[in-house]
């Protein structure tokens, strides 16, 4: 359950993260990018904040 919402979250901040890129951007690949760095880079700092 612990890895579920950890992952969701990092999912949420991705898609936000995400989504602002694309419109202050216009760019699909860029905002992939940082959606799945975003993601990436907040699932330790998820694990120790949750855990």
């Amino acid at each position: 359950m612990h890895t579920a919402v950890v992952f969701l979250a990092a999912g949420f901040i991705g898609v936000i993260m995400g989504g602002l890129i694309f419109l202050s951007e216009r760019s699909i690949p860029k905002a992939v990018g940082a959606g799945l760095a975003a993601a990436g880079v907040s699932i330790p700092t998820l694990d120790k904040l949750i855990g």
